[in-house]
């Protein structure tokens, strides 16, 4: 996805010229938004301000300026700006970039090469940015929308700051629709109501605001507009949602939280969202029951029919109506009792069977269906529980030489409160049992 303000085409001087171009911003200081990175304590115009510039990936979603602080930081270190896209270069390509680069930095003119969609680049393409970086011959300014954990070589990682830059806040939209009303010398004709439902429809993505700005300036309208009179003539723009990026991750993760967090509101605006965005409801269905079992699980043993009969509701139902049956499941969840104690002591048993190898059990709990298991002492000594006091032997049944631990805690929460119980009062029992034996 290319970004905010691109360089344009050639154009003859009498040429129409969109609303954006004619907005490009000429200097950092007229960006609009990004003071995080722009600002006099922020890295960039730190790097400015001392007048060297290092290599750079900047991290954000689409329209909020990527290739705009590329052309202008090239501009004001009087570096030659080169753009490239990783959709459409392929390795020639590159080696003429850096044959290119080369030439300039022979005749002490530096390059700063910005590369749009840089994650789309493979690994070895990516490698081949590294040693024309080291040596100067470029300053890389990578631009991108996925996460650059995920999606680019620890190398370039290591060799290039990360900047992450923000979607577009509602005053910044604002002041972005004054500034195109000033270039086009005329008011948008709408109310209130609707200006602002216009900069929502922007969704963060200055691009895309000016764009829907000229739509608008374009209707030969003679009273201001409505919501609903501007709703029925523009499209409402899609919330960005990437079903296999950082974004589906994100949203699943506030799901998660909000429902872990006790929050119901929160957790279905969460739901809701991922379904605005198109997220298969059988991929939540899981998620959903993936939360019963880790968050709430003994607390309240209930969650997870609750879940199982959810996602069965959907799968005879479909949508919509079996969307309603997730979501009256997000609901129970959200304000069930937690407890994590269970998850916690199936991490510590596992851990607990890695470390003790391959001890035996106890050979009293062993069972001796031949004569020689029984001469080597299989079985020998057991308590048969129901014969026991209580119907409770309180016998050991870890391996011999292994300290006997406690992994499952239970919370003092819902039904984990009478677990916890049972298990305060099994342990008093075998402590007193176990004291007679010795």
């Amino acid at each position: 996805m290319s970004d905010l303000f691109e360089t344009p085409a050639p154009q003859t001087p009498n040429a129409p010229r969109p609303l954006a171009d004619r907005l490009r911003p000429q200097t950092l200081a007229e960006v609009i938004g990004q003071e995080q990175v722009l600002g006099p304590d922020g890295p960039l115009g730190v790097m400015l301000a001392s007048g060297s510039l290092s290599s750079l990936i900047l991290w954000g979603p689409p329209g909020v300026g990527k290739t705009t602080i590329a052309r202008l930081l090239a501009r004001e270190t009087e570096l030659h700006f080169e753009q490239i896209s990783a959709i459409f270069t392929g390795v020639p390509d590159l080696r003429k970039v850096f044959e290119a680069a080369k030439l300039r930095r022979a005749n002490d003119r530096g390059t700063l090469l910005f590369v749009d969609e840089i994650h789309r680049f493979n690994k070895a393409q990516q490698d081949s940015f590294l040693p024309h970086m080291e040596d100067g011959t470029i300053v890389l300014v990578g631009a991108t929308t996925e996460n650059p954990s995920f999606e680019l070589n620890a190398a370039i990682l290591s060799r290039a700051q990360v900047l992450v830059l923000n979607r577009l806040s509602s005053d910044e939209l604002e002041k972005m629709a004054s500034r195109a009303e000033g270039e086009a010398g005329k008011k948008l004709l709408l109310e209130p109501a609707a200006r602002s439902a216009l900069l929502d429809m922007a969704d963060g993505d200055g691009r895309a605001l000016l764009n829907l700005i000229e739509q608008v300036l374009a209707w030969k309208t003679t009273a201001p507009l409505g919501v609903d009179q501007l709703t029925t003539r523009l499209m409402r723009r899609a919330a960005k949602y990437d079903k296999s990026g950082e974004e589906h991750y994100n949203l699943i993760s506030a799901l998660h939280k909000s429902v872990r967090g006790s929050d119901p509101d929160a957790a279905l605006y969460w739901y809701s969202r991922m379904l605005e965005g198109g997220e298969d409801p059988r991929y939540l269905a899981r998620r959903i029951l993936r939360m019963a079992v880790e968050d709430i699980a003994l607390a309240d043993p209930n969650a997870q029919t609750i879940c199982l009969h959810a996602w069965e509701t959907y799968e005879r139902l479909g949508s919509p109506e079996g969307e309603l049956a997730l979501a009256q499941a997000v609901i129970y969840l959200a304000l069930a009792p937690k407890t994590n104690a269970g998850y916690v002591a199936y991490k510590a048993s596992r851990d607990a069977a890695r470390k003790s190898g391959s001890e035996p059990p106890p050979k009293h709990i062993l069972n001796a269906p031949t004569k020689m298991m029984k001469e080597q002492g299989y079985g020998a000594g057991y308590a048969y529980d129901h014969d026991a006091e209580d119907g409770f032997s309180g016998q050991n049944y870890f391996p011999e030489t292994m300290q006997r631990p406690t992994f499952y805690k239970p919370v003092d929460r819902g039904f984990e409160r009478d677990l916890k119980k049972r298990a305060d009062y099994f342990a008093g029992l075998r402590a007193k049992r176990q004291g007679r034996q010795n």
